[in-house]
């Protein structure tokens, strides 16, 4: 999975991450749309956009993720929202956000720009120096843990679970929350070993993630087709692959450990 497809699916799903990193209240994500936007006529697309529902004084915001060198990176996106302009013609005025892994990515030229920066209608964000995650919300510190060395990463992800799990009055949805750090952890870590996994999430976390629950749903919808029993069997490999030991998977389909031991074995 490509990083800003990460970023984006993060806004989409919880927008008031992003205005709190920009430093604005998370409620005033209740007032935008994150949207994807296609200027007619071009080869432009703008993948990131939150636009006002309401209240014509709120700004567009355009946001853009950038994880390689791009000297041309600000003309391309003035250039994106002034066609954009031009062809909607919102009534809002316009911000834009410009979120980087580190300073040293920020190779744009700024020359032609240098007034947009001067009144913060461009305004940047460097990952790495937004402080450590253990301090900050979680939302930022979710962020954050895409950028995390390997070496570190794993420590990392056992804390935000953590977390996620016993943060009393959570205010974004715990069940997504974990998803988005499953993940980052498989666009990381695309080759992990059944033992990294295992030290990032126990059983309990597996079952709220998604690809588990793909897994035990396509399991029991095969079992109404072909019998419970053989669905089950079907779906050990599955689980499996994501890092449960015979005894959990047993656990988890009430299976006796022979029968998952002989499906392992004719692996």
């Amino acid at each position: 999975m490509k990083t800003d497809s990460i970023f984006y699916r993060l806004f989409q799903e919880f927008p008031s991450i992003f205005f709190e990193l920009i430093g604005n209240p998370p409620e005033t994500a209740s007032i935008y749309q994150f949207a994807s936007v296609e200027i007619k006529q071009t080869a432009f697309r703008i993948d990131g956009v939150f636009l006002p529902t309401q209240d014509e004084t709120n700004p567009i915001y355009f946001v853009e993720v950038q994880f390689q060198p791009d000297s041309d990176i600000y003309l391309r996106l003035v250039s994106e929202i002034f066609l954009y302009l031009r062809q909607n013609k919102p009534k809002h005025t316009w911000r834009s956000v410009v979120i980087y892994p580190s300073r040293s990515i920020d190779t744009g030229e700024r020359q032609d720009c240098d007034e947009f920066f001067k009144s913060d209608r461009i305004s940047i964000i460097y990952l790495d120096e937004l402080g450590e995650a253990a301090s900050l919300p979680i939302g930022i510190a979710t962020i954050k843990f895409v950028i995390e060395n390997e070496d570190t990463a794993i420590t990392t992800a056992r804390e935000l679970i953590n977390r996620t799990q016993q943060t009393q009055n959570l205010q974004l949805p715990q069940k997504q929350l974990l998803e988005l750090i499953e993940t980052i952890l498989v666009y990381k870590f695309p080759r992990m070993s059944r033992k990294e996994i295992e030290a990032m999430f126990g059983l309990s976390e597996l079952k709220q993630t998604r690809v588990y629950q793909e897994a035990r749903e396509e399991g029991e919808q095969e079992g109404e087709q072909k019998g419970r029993l053989e669905a089950k069997l079907e779906a050990v490999p599955k689980l499996l692959a994501l890092g449960l030991t015979v005894e959990q998977i047993a656990q988890a389909l009430d299976l006796d450990i022979a029968q998952v031991q002989q499906v392992v074995a004719n692996e």
